[in-house]
């Protein structure tokens, strides 16, 4: 007995279209539930469209530093910048490099222009500061004399030592360093490891906790003979406002420590001041400037093979040498936190080391809990003062919001309009085929939105008007994918399929020439994006995120719902509203059981 062939199933077929329609479903809601959890009902608009301030520097030749003008140094520069802008208080404001040798900062409006254009391309100066005092930025500064170091409970000291154990500094090996012998510092004991010679410090943006541990056998409220601060104020009139400043000091949000940062810029090297350090954690009471910045010749990140960390190398010129020598010398011996010499940048101490013996020769060397980035960091800081190029202010352009209102205006009626012109190309050829177009080209939209404003927060990603136009351009690109497969369908019922099959047989071709084409568009918007400069990227970025939603939607969209379609009769049928009716695309109506045949004139009887 012969046994029945199993039916092949057509080889364009999707057995079950309903789920790809509910992954689409799901994964709209979750991005769309991410949307409202993270706060971010709209995108984040660029300057050209919500108005401000745009600057733009450009590097200039450095005099011995011929080699200045680098991606490392134009990348630091930015980052450097990035923090004086926002630290002004500015919300997303954008910073980034263009071309080799240009910085372009985007300021939006609510922002004082005049204050954020002297603080953008100026090179404040770098300087070491002796501490005269330290305390954590939560806690109130002590008052008095900055002298002696403030007391603590015994779970304080504690702290205090695990802070001040994990990193130091040291001269270079084969360079001596004059040491009292026989003498222990407040850091070693912390650490509990011998350092006769070089410094301790914390890592960069985590500055030493200032006040040491007693010495052993002291007790913790025990006299001590107070010590010579190492820079004392002039006269205790000054201490006292020093050390009144230091108390009423606010490090608590990034607009308090600018604010304080600024005032520690505009004092000169001579004065003693009152610091906060990046992160807010620790405020300081600072000396007068010891070494400026200026005397810094060269510094590098450098991994030792040796001990396998990661170490900062300084070099300095002659009178630098001599300066560090003589104030490492003089503060070595004085108690936490005295002992420590603040570097300070922009106004705020980048990283405080404590120092435990004279460090001469002209070479320190900074070890301890660094890691290759924040080694580069401090090294750069330490070589090129605060920022590694001189800058010149090539351009300033001012946006008013109004015409950033009235583009953005045009911008969207120029997509409105062009939208509804391909809505009825599509009602007026594909009939009511068109309505699966217009639901995906609804759900494109839809999409788009809620990707870019998830991605403002998410990388800073803005919308400009050229954005704006990549999202209009992607208009047509969605529209292709449909008209691909629409005509693949009717060449099939062309062919003599009926419309069920025609519809399956026709995917597999259309789903590759749809591939090919996006793939296409992507790679071009990927070489625009890496090739072009400004707010031309915006118009990449959203061409090459359009038409990766584009093939997702096709996929799980489109296609899914034209195959459910295809189950109603209304289209099985081919109704002449359908957009499949085979009497338009020339073929005779189907006959039971048979193809549809091409429609050719019949012969006349004789």
């Amino acid at each position: 007995m012969a046994t029945p062939k199993k039916r092949r199933r057509s080889p364009g077929a999707q057995g079950k279209p309903g789920r790809a329609l509910a992954l689409i479903i799901a994964l709209t809601g979750l991005l769309v539930g991410g949307m409202f959890l993270a706060g971010t009902k709209s995108p984040r608009l660029g300057i050209d469209l919500a108005g401000g301030t745009s600057i733009t520097l450009t590097a200039q030749e450095q005099p011995g530093k011929g080699d200045a003008i680098n991606p490392a140094n134009m990348e630091t520069a930015a980052s450097i910048i990035d923090r004086r802008v926002n630290g002004l208080g500015v919300s997303e404001a954008e910073v980034k490099t263009q071309g080799d040798r240009n910085i372009i900062v985007n300021i939006p409006r609510g922002t004082d222009e005049e204050q954020a254009r002297e603080q953008v391309g100026t090179t404040a100066e770098l300087g070491f500061r002796p501490v005269l005092n330290a305390v954590p930025a939560a806690a109130p500064a002590p008052e008095g004399e900055p002298s002696p170091s403030p007391e603590q409970s015994a779970g304080e000291q504690d702290d205090a030592a695990e802070g001040t154990g994990d990193d130091k500094a040291e001269a270079p090996e084969g360079e001596e360093s004059p040491a009292d012998e026989g003498e222990e510092s407040p850091a070693d004991e912390a650490s509990n490891e011998p350092s006769p010679q070089g410094a301790r410090q914390g890592p960069v943006d985590e500055p030493t906790p200032s006040p040491g541990a007693p010495e052993e056998g002291e007790q913790p409220g025990g006299e001590e003979e107070p010590q010579e601060s190492p820079v004392p104020p002039e006269g205790q009139e000054e201490a006292a406002a020093l050390m009144q400043r230091l108390q009423e000091l606010d490090c608590s949000t990034p607009e308090a420590r600018a604010n304080a940062s600024q005032a520690v810029a505009a004092a000169e090297n001579s004065e003693p001041v009152a610091a906060c350090d990046r992160e807010g954690a620790y405020k300081y009471a600072l000396g007068p400037v010891e070494v400026p910045g200026t005397d810094v010749t060269g510094a590098d990140a450098v991994f030792d093979q040796q001990r396998g960390i990661w170490i900062v190398t300084m070099d300095f010129n002659d009178a630098g040498a001599g300066k560090f020598a003589d104030v490492t010398g003089r503060i070595s011996t004085l108690p936490q936190p005295q002992n420590q010499f603040a570097i300070t940048l922009d106004g705020e101490v980048v990283s405080a080391p404590s120092v435990s013996s004279r460090i001469g020769g002209g070479q320190a060397e900074i070890s301890g809990s660094f890691d290759q980035d924040s080694a580069a960091d401090l090294a750069n800081v330490l070589k090129f003062g605060a920022l590694p190029i001189s800058f010149q202010e090539a351009n300033v352009v001012s946006i008013s919001p109004s015409l950033g209102s009235d583009q953005l205006q045009a911008g969207l009626i120029a997509g409105g309009i062009g939208l509804a012109l391909v809505v009825l190309y599509l009602l007026f050829y594909y009939r009511a085929l068109a309505l699966v177009a217009i639901a995906s080209l609804l759900l494109m939209g839809g999409l788009t939105y809620v990707v870019m404003s998830l991605l403002g927060p998410a990388i800073g990603f803005a919308l400009s008007l050229p954005a704006v136009c990549g999202a209009i351009v992607a208009i047509g690109i969605t529209a292709d994918s449909f008209i691909v497969y629409f005509e693949r369908i009717r060449d099939e019922v062309r062919e003599g399929r009926s419309i069920r099959p025609a519809i399956e047989r026709a995917w597999p071709r259309a789903r590759h020439t749809i591939l090919i084409s996006d793939v296409v568009s992507f790679l071009a918007a990927v070489v625009l994006f890496f090739a072009a400069v400004g707010s031309v990227q915006g118009f990449a970025f959203v061409l090459g995120l359009t038409t990766l939603l584009d093939v997702l939607i096709v996929f799980l969209l489109t296609k899914p719902l034209t195959s459910l379609l295809a189950r109603r009769p209304f289209f099985a049928d081919g109704h002449p509203l359908s957009g499949l009716d085979p009497k338009r695309l020339g073929v005779r109506p189907p006959i039971r059981g048979r193809r549809l045949a091409p429609a050719t004139a019949e012969p006349k009887e004789a």
